[in-house]
């Protein structure tokens, strides 16, 4: 009887600890993915503990979780940081990215032909249709700031989507953490063009037309061209970023010299 009762206290307190690591971790995550934090912001323990309200025991697992998953690191001298990536880092996460989704369209093609789920995956396209639409009655060249989240709403859940539909989480669970690091380098406004969610949207549409027609090769040749694209505009947006970056240093040089030679 005591045995019993001792068991049933250890087992909730024990569901509740992982309940508030796993909370730290998803808001953490979250603040992240809406770029609160930033690459290179720190991420500390009592901060994040005092947003949630929980103790830093759950919040110091939840911070060496994300570390382990390199959505974080640590920096000598300064703590837990918000991961930077490199040209190398992004050219290595879109190669990975598109390896599985490539092989996880091919087996939900093979899954889903002709089922109800590639109609609930047409109602996921739709979202984005209703905002290029919206758009185009505004006469709008870009997305506003409140539509930003729906179309990446819409766009991540397309791909979320397909690799639910492959049936394998753990090429779900990498996938979507490797969209999370994506998401840390990702400049908001550069992709939100109407022509480039027309384009983004098109892909979607033909990926699912393959899919409906049983074609898992032409489904998986389509997406890795989409995913290729999508590849190239973060690359550009490195280059810019990293001309930028540059530009202040030449500036303050190029006074130095004018200074200088006025004595």
């Amino acid at each position: 009887m005591l045995r019993t009762v001792k068991s049933a206290k250890v087992k909730p307190a024990s569901k509740n600890k992982l309940s508030m690591r796993q909370m730290a971790y998803l808001h953490i995550e979250k603040k992240i993915a809406s770029r609160d934090l930033r690459a290179g912001d720190p991420v500390s323990e009592l901060p994040i503990a005092n947003e949630l309200g929980i103790s830093r025991t759950p919040t110091r697992e939840a911070i060496r979780q994300l570390v382990a998953e390199g959505l974080l690191e640590e920096v000598p001298g300064r703590g837990v940081v918000v991961v930077t990536l490199d040209r190398r880092d992004i050219v290595e996460i879109y190669e990975l990215r598109k390896a599985l989704e490539v092989a996880a369209v091919r087996m939900a093609t093979r899954r889903l032909t002709g089922s109800a789920e590639l109609k609930n995956l047409r109602l996921v396209t739709d979202k984005m249709e209703s905002l290029i639409e919206e758009m185009e009655r505004s006469d709008q060249q870009g997305l506003e700031s409140k539509q930003i989240n729906r179309y990446e709403a819409a766009d991540i859940a397309f791909h979320t989507y397909l690799m639910h539909a492959a049936g394998n989480r753990r090429m779900l669970n990498i996938v979507n953490g490797l969209r999370s690091l994506i998401r840390i380098f990702a400049m908001r406004k550069a992709v939100h063009k109407v022509e480039k969610i027309r384009d983004i949207h098109r892909d979607h549409v033909e990926v699912i037309a393959a899919m409906e027609a049983g074609d898992p090769e032409r489904a998986a040749a389509i997406l890795s061209a989409h995913i290729e694209a999508g590849q190239q505009d973060r690359l550009e947006q490195y280059a810019l970023r990293e001309q930028e970056a540059g530009l202040p240093q030449d500036i303050s040089a190029f006074l130095e010299r004018i200074q200088a030679q006025l004595g």
